[in-house]
């Protein structure tokens, strides 16, 4: 069983709740290169012994962290347009990356993800899980005929969010609602243009 994975009930469930909360106020402050598990252990009122044990190293903790963010993503929404229903993907994306709390832990959990392989490979994990959730908007399209047959609805997906994380992490252009809308717009006109038709 992999370090951190497991989903048991009360008091252990409790301990792990107190310390990823911990933990993902740590990277808000100080971002990943200071993490320290004894400090994580300190501020969710846990023995430092049960936190060593359990996560062992800092990139076990993010990962978990990573996982349970995945778990309590918010559901797609279901418009019947895709256009809306993209729009909406969009949106959650921007006000996620731009929430005060959300905002430094996503880039907090990215630097993890850069110079960790298991953080990386939660992070991975992370986003499939979110793609997973939102392509069937598009798979409900392309049997409405609002996108042609063929098409990947995992590459739309990431075309949508791709944008905006070019501006969270890259450009620092702003990261608004007008800015979400054009990149679900952009994804749309590809997508009916046949630009992510799955190759053969």
């Amino acid at each position: 069983m992999t370090v951190g994975t497991v989903r048991p009930g009360g008091r252990t469930a409790r301990v792990r709740a107190a310390v990823l909360k911990a933990a993902a106020d740590a990277l808000v402050e100080h971002g990943f290169d200071r993490l320290d598990l004894a400090d994580v252990a300190r501020r969710a009122v846990v023995g430092k012994t049960t936190v060593y044990r359990r996560w062992q190293t800092t990139a076990n903790l993010v990962a978990d962290l990573l996982e349970d963010m995945a778990d309590q993503s918010s559901p797609r929404t279901d418009t019947g347009s895709v256009t809306e229903d993209l729009r909406a993907n969009a949106r959650l994306v921007q006000r996620t990356v731009t929430d005060p709390r959300q905002g430094p832990l996503f880039r907090a959990v990215i630097v993890a993800a850069t110079c960790d392989d298991r953080a990386a490979e939660a992070l991975r994990r992370f986003y499939a899980v979110r793609i997973a959730e939102w392509s069937p908007c598009v798979t409900a399209a392309v049997a409405r005929g609002e996108l042609p047959p063929g098409t990947d609805a995992a590459e739309v997906i990431r075309a949508v969010s791709a944008p905006l994380y070019y501006r969270l992490l890259i450009s620092g252009d702003p990261l608004d609602e007008q800015a979400a809308d054009r990149a679900a717009a952009a994804a749309v006109a590809a997508a009916r243009a046949g630009a992510y038709l799955t190759v053969p």
